[in-house]
C-alpha cells in the first residue's frame, strides 16, 4: 500500500499537485474575470435574484428548478472539502493557505459562470428522454473535439470515484470511528445501502434529497462554527493576521507545525480550494444542464454563487475555526497511519534550529535524509532504537507500540524509513503517539475548543455524514452522464453498481492514499474543461451580450449590470 501510495503521488507531483496546474487553473479563471469585466461582482445580485426563479418562464426545458440544480450542485460542492480538506489544507501549508483558497473561490465564480453557461447551452437529451449535459457536449457539439469530450467524460468517471465517493465515505467512516467507536466497515455498508436507493432514481431523487438537505446541513455546521469562534473571539484578530501577514511569506515554525513556504501554502490552498467548489473541474455544470432555463446565462448566474457560499463562506468560517481554537499547531494523541508516518535515523530535536532545518527541508521542499533501514527495536511497548518518527509532518512524541491491545517487544523491519503494518509478522501492531492531525480529526478537535465542549466533535461527525454523503450523492449523476455519453444509457445501472462497491471499500482504506488520488482525478477533468471553455471565450462573450439585449427587451423595468451598446 506504500508503495502504491509513493506512485500516486509521484503523478499527484506532475499534474495536480504541480505548481504550473495551479497557474493554469488560476490564470484561466483571472482571463475570464478580465475578460467579461467581473461577472461575479456585476451579476453577484442579479444571481440571488434568478435562483429564486424571479425570471423564469411558463413551459422551460429541464429536469430540475435553478435552485434544485444550485443545491444539487452545492451537495457535491459542500462537503469534505469543507471540513476535512480546510484542515487538510492549513496542515500542510499553514493559515496562508485560507488566503489562497478565497482567492481561487473568487476567480472560480467566474469559470463556474462560463463552464456553466456553455455546457447548458450545448446540452442535450438522452435515449430517456432526460436531460444530458456538461464539458462533454460542448467539446463535441461547438469545438466538435470528439477526442477531447472522450477524455473528460473518462476522467468524470474516474473522478467521480476519486472525488466525490471514495474521499467521502473514508471521512465519514474515519469520524464516526473517533467520535462514536462505530466499527468503518459497518458504517460504509449501510450508507452503501442508501446510497443505492437513491441514485437508482436519477436526477429527479436527487434533486429532491439535496434541496432539503444541503439548506439544513449548511445551517448546522455553520451555528456550530460560529458557536466556536465567539467562545474563542480573542483569537480571532491573530488568526486573520496569521492568513493574511503570512501570505507573501510563507510559516515560521510555531508549537508542532515545522512551517511552510509561500509556495507551499499556495499550491495546496489552491488545490484544496479546487477540491472544496470544484471551479474549472467540469463537474458541476452536468447537474446544471439539468435546469429549466430557457438561456443557459440565466444558468451560469446561479452558478457564480456556488464558490461563494461553499469556500468564501463556509471554508473561511471552517478556517477560522481551526487558527482560533489553536488545534492546528498542538500535538494530540492519535493513532499513526502507516502511510503518514517516517522514520528518520538518529535523534532530532525539533527545538534545535539546525534539526529543525532539516526536517523543514524535507517536509516543505522535498529535501533528502538518512531514513532508517534494518531492525527496529522495541521492549515493552517502548522504541529502543535511536531515530526519530515524523507522523502528520511533526515530530512524533511519547510513542508506544502495542501488539493486539498489548505492549510489544520484538524487532520491526524497516526499508527506507518505511513500514509495512500489514505483513504477517506485523499484523495487529499499532503505534500510538502524540503528533499533529489533520482532515475530519483536526476540525473536531477545534470544535470542542467551545461553548459546545465534547459534544461540538458530534457536530462535525454528523456534519461530516450529511456534507459528504449528499457529495458521494450528486457526484454519482456526474458518472452516470458520463457513462450515458461514452457508453450509452444501458450501461448506467452497471456503473452505479461499480460506485456503490467503491463507496463501500473505501470506508476502511487508508486515507492517506485517497486524499492523493483525489488530486490527480481532478486535474484529469479540469485541464480539458479549461482548454475547451478557453476555446470558446469568444462564443461566451456573445453569448452574455445576448443575454442582456433579451433580457432588457423582456424586463424593461428591471436595472441591468451592464451596458447596452
Amino acid at each position: 500500500m506504500q508503495e502504491l501510495n509513493d506512485f500516486l503521488s509521484v503523478i499527484d507531483g506532475l499534474i495536480g499537485g504541480s505548481q504550473w496546474f495551479v497557474f493554469v487553473l488560476l490564470g484561466t479563471g483571472l482571463f475570464f474575470t478580465l475578460y467579461l469585466k467581473f461577472p461575479q461582482i456585476r451579476y453577484f445580485r442579479h444571481a440571488f435574484r434568478s435562483v429564486r426563479g424571479k425570471y423564469d418562464r411558463e413551459g422551460d426545458e429541464g429536469d430540475t428548478s435553478h435552485f434544485q440544480a444550485l443545491t444539487t450542485a452545492l451537495s457535491g460542492t459542500v462537503g469534505t472539502g469543507n471540513i476535512a480538506g480546510v484542515a487538510y489544507a492549513v496542515h500542510l501549508g499553514g493559515p496562508p493557505a485560507i488566503f489562497w483558497m478565497i482567492v481561487t473561490a473568487f476567480l472560480g465564480m467566474t469559470t463556474k459562470f462560463v463552464e456553466v453557461t456553455l455546457s447548458h447551452k450545448y446540452r442535450e437529451k438522452d435515449d430517456e428522454g432526460k436531460i444530458a449535459g456538461g464539458p462533454m457536449y460542448y467539446m463535441k457539439n461547438k469545438l466538435n473535439y470528439r477526442w477531447l469530450a472522450a477524455i473528460f467524460a473518462l476522467a468524470t468517471i474516474l473522478s467521480s470515484f476519486g472525488t466525490g465517493n471514495m474521499p467521502q465515505i473514508n471521512s465519514i467512516s474515519t469520524s464516526m470511528y473517533a467520535t462514536f467507536g462505530i466499527n468503518q466497515m459497518l458504517t460504509g455498508g449501510v450508507l452503501a445501502l442508501i446510497l443505492g436507493f437513491v441514485i437508482i432514481g436519477g436526477i429527479t431523487r436527487i434533486a429532491k434529497v439535496t434541496e432539503r438537505l444541503v439548506p439544513l446541513m449548511a445551517a448546522v455546521y455553520i451555528i456550530g462554527a460560529l458557536a466556536v469562534i465567539f467562545y474563542n473571539i480573542e483569537a480571532i484578530p491573530s488568526a486573520m493576521a496569521a492568513i493574511f501577514t503570512d501570505m507573501f511569506s510563507g510559516t515560521a515554525a510555531t508549537g508542532g507545525f515545522l512551517g511552510a513556504s509561500i509556495a507551499y501554502a499556495f499550491n495546496r490552498g489552491v488545490n484544496r480550494g479546487l477540491f472544496s467548489n470544484e471551479a474549472g473541474q467540469g463537474s458541476a455544470p452536468i447537474a446544471h444542464a439539468a435546469a429549466r432555463a430557457h438561456e443557459p446565462v440565466s444558468e451560469g448566474l446561479v452558478a457564480i454563487l456556488e464558490p461563494f457560499i461553499d469556500t468564501i463562506i463556509i471554508c473561511t468560517i471552517t478556517g477560522l475555526v481551526i487558527l482560533s481554537s489553536g488545534v492546528w499547531n498542538e500535538k494530540m494523541t492519535n493513532r499513526f497511519e502507516s502511510a503518514d508516518l517516517m522514520i528518520l535515523n538518529g535523534a532530532m530535536d525539533e527545538k534545535i534550529d539546525a534539526d529543525r532545518e532539516k526536517l523543514y527541508g524535507l517536509l516543505v521542499n522535498g529535501e533528502e535524509v538518512d531514513t532508517f533501514d534494518g531492525q527496529l527495536l522495541v521492549e515493552g511497548g517502548n522504541i529502543q532504537s535511536d531515530v526519530t518518527l515524523i507522523h502528520a509532518r511533526s515530530v512524533a512524541e511519547n510513542v508506544k507500540v502495542t501488539q493486539n491491545g498489548k505492549p510489544f517487544s520484538g524487532e520491526i523491519n524497516i526499508s527506507g524509513g518505511k513500514l509495512d503494518l500489514k505483513k504477517d509478522e506485523n499484523l495487529g501492531i499499532v503505534l500510538t503517539g502524540e503528533s499533529l492531525v489533520h482532515s475530519a480529526p483536526l476540525t473536531a478537535e477545534a470544535f470542542t475548543r467551545s461553548y459546545l465542549g465534547k459534544y461540538g466533535q458530534y457536530i462535525i461527525s454528523i456534519g461530516l455524514l450529511l456534507f459528504a454523503f449528499s457529495t458521494a450523492i450528486s457526484w454519482s449523476y456526474y458518472g452516470d452522464r458520463a457513462t450515458t455519453y461514452l457508453f450509452g444509457i444501458k450501461y448506467v445501472n452497471i456503473f452505479r453498481i461499480l460506485y456503490v462497491v467503491g463507496f463501500f471499500l473505501a470506508s476502511f482504506a487508508d486515507t492517506t492514499i485517497i486524499w492523493t488520488l483525489s488530486g490527480i482525478t481532478i486535474a484529469l477533468m479540469t485541464l480539458p474543461n479549461l482548454f475547451g471553455i478557453l476555446m470558446l471565450s469568444k462564443d461566451m462573450k456573445n453569448t452574455v451580450k445576448e443575454y442582456w439585449q433579451g433580457f432588457h427587451e423582456e424586463f424593461p423595468d428591471e436595472k441591468i449590470p451592464e451596458k447596452l451598446k
